[in-house]
């Protein structure tokens, strides 16, 4: 069985009463994958806006695998080291990421969140030698369109992401860049300038999709 693992931020685990990314994603394999998968990870939860933690399992439709390695404003700086045990618990074949947000806005700058990345891959490979990745760069969000800095921090920090999956990447435990989502719009994907609405959602996940589907042959072209 094929076991995939989301991580990732807010954007990732999602609130109360949400589908999320990964809902979209596990409906498309469900369509097109032509084998037993899974999502694994050692979370189950949505966050939870009032609570302000994420105690959540209202989830908008819950008969799906919901397990997850996502945190609301936990970035690259905290999943590196705990990527190995969940990894290694999970028995994770491949790693959907999605991160970077979160380190930037509060936490370090694109050098130093890149060497957060490079921990991350460095641990998630010894504990388990043959896993691959698909990372998503960071998308757009409303800081980056108010902020000049801050868009020139996402610009970079997106370009060393490009370099070191191409750097890092090696047939035994293969890591694929997706593309940013096509079209993506702060205005129209997202329900606060930041976390994904039902169109953004779809975006992402066929994000994730598409790089899977042309990297490696699986699943299929994402139809929604």
């Amino acid at each position: 069985m094929l076991r995939l693992m989301p991580v990732g931020d807010s954007m990732t685990i999602g609130s109360a009463g949400e589908h999320t990314w990964r809902y979209r994603m596990w409906r498309h394999l469900c369509a097109t994958h032509g084998g037993p998968f899974t999502l694994v990870g050692p979370r189950e939860t949505l966050y939870d806006k009032g609570a302000d933690a994420p105690v959540s399992y209202l989830y908008a439709e819950p008969d799906f695998p919901r397990a997850h390695l996502a945190g609301w404003g936990e970035g690259w700086q905290h999943m590196a080291p705990m990527i190995g045990q969940a990894v290694r618990e999970a028995r994770a074949d491949v790693l959907l990421v999605s991160l970077g947000l979160i380190d930037l806005g509060f936490y370090t700058d694109p050098e130093q969140t890149t060497q957060n990345v490079r921990a991350f891959i460095a641990g998630a490979r010894a504990a388990r030698p043959r896993v691959r990745m698909v990372v998503l760069p960071v998308i757009p969000n409303i800081r980056a369109t108010s902020d000049a800095a801050f868009a020139t921090q996402v610009a970079t920090f997106n370009e060393l992401l490009a370099k070191t999956v191409a750097d890092l990447d090696e047939p035994r435990s293969s890591l694929l860049l997706a593309s940013l989502p096509a079209s993506y719009d702060v205005d129209t994907d997202t329900y606060d300038g930041t976390h994904p609405n039902t169109s953004g959602e779809h975006k992402i996940a066929e994000a994730f999709a598409e790089a899977m589907y042309q990297g490696w042959g699986l699943g299929g072209a994402y139809e929604g």
